[in-house]
């Protein structure tokens, strides 16, 4: 039987962090593998590790601190996730959707969500960062769907639309900052898989087939829940490793990881110049 998080449990996390902080936030980010020194900007931080708000999924990969920092940055009020939980790490896929319910509580406006990626599209280098335009929820097409279970109605629809998933504004904002920083911003479809294994050549050219540009194991959930509830959304994966679709190579998180050195610092001047231009 699937664990599936209830609107007590949520509240219970939201008034976690709302008794440690006089913060109120207006966006939220998800800093993926590699990515967490966007949140050491965040002044005056306020610091909250996971393991201190009740029913919050804890993180067990590298790469990924587990803690909330809330503060200010470029001028908004955000609360950042040093890392995130994956549906690999053997929590239900309604745990994984509790932090982006705590937020939607918390009364956040617009969610962004950046992740390391496996590049799909043959054009795509390590390096590259993806500007996310639309996503392939193959976890959710196979039964993982982050609301399964009794509809929350206070959060949003039984049948929540996902034809706009991401904030056609938002992602002109990202343009635009991508272009005053002279960075080349790749645009594609994010594919999220359940993982852990990384993908076999065969999957991978499935996928390039199924129209996807990039594949993770993560994001897409984190954004179902986020539209559910109503919460704006901007996404960007970092293109960590080149897909192997021949097989002629091996993909390691150390490899990520690496990548990760390369791609922080121009997803943090795009995602600081959408914060200005909000």
């Amino acid at each position: 039987m699937t664990a599936f998080i209830t609107l007590e449990q949520i509240d219970q996390a939201a008034d976690a962090v709302r008794s440690r902080t006089s913060h109120r936030p207006r966006v939220g980010l998800i800093l993926g593998s590699g990515l967490n020194s966007l949140a050491d900007s965040v002044q005056p931080a306020d610091v909250i590790p996971f393991g201190d708000i009740p029913h919050w999924p804890r993180s067990t990969v590298e790469g990924h601190a587990g803690r909330l920092a809330l503060g200010e940055l470029e001028g908004q009020t955000v609360m950042v996730m040093q890392g995130r939980v994956h549906f690999y790490e053997g929590y239900s896929i309604s745990q994984i959707g509790l932090p982006v319910r705590v937020m939607i509580r918390l009364g956040l406006e617009m969610m962004i969500v950046t992740n390391a990626a496996g590049g799909v599209n043959p054009e795509f280098s390590p390096g590259d960062v993806m500007l996310i335009t639309d996503n392939l929820n193959l976890m959710g097409m196979a039964g993982s769907n982050p609301l399964m279970g009794p509809n929350l109605d206070e959060l949003g629809p039984r049948f929540p639309d996902m034809s706009r998933a991401y904030d056609p504004a938002l992602m002109q904002l990202a343009r635009k900052a991508a272009a005053e920083n002279q960075i080349a911003l790749r645009e594609g479809v994010y594919c999220g898989l359940s993982g852990p294994s990384f993908e076999s050549p065969a999957d991978l050219r499935f996928l390039r087939l199924a129209g996807s540009d990039a594949v993770g194991m993560s994001t897409v959930p984190e954004v179902i829940v986020a539209r559910h509830g109503g919460l704006r959304v901007l996404g960007f994966s970092g293109i960590s490793n080149k897909a192997n679709l021949d097989g002629s190579t091996v993909t390691t998180h150390e490899e990520v990881m690496e990548a990760g050195k390369v791609i922080t610092p121009k997803i943090e001047k795009i995602v600081r110049g959408v914060l200005r231009a909000l």
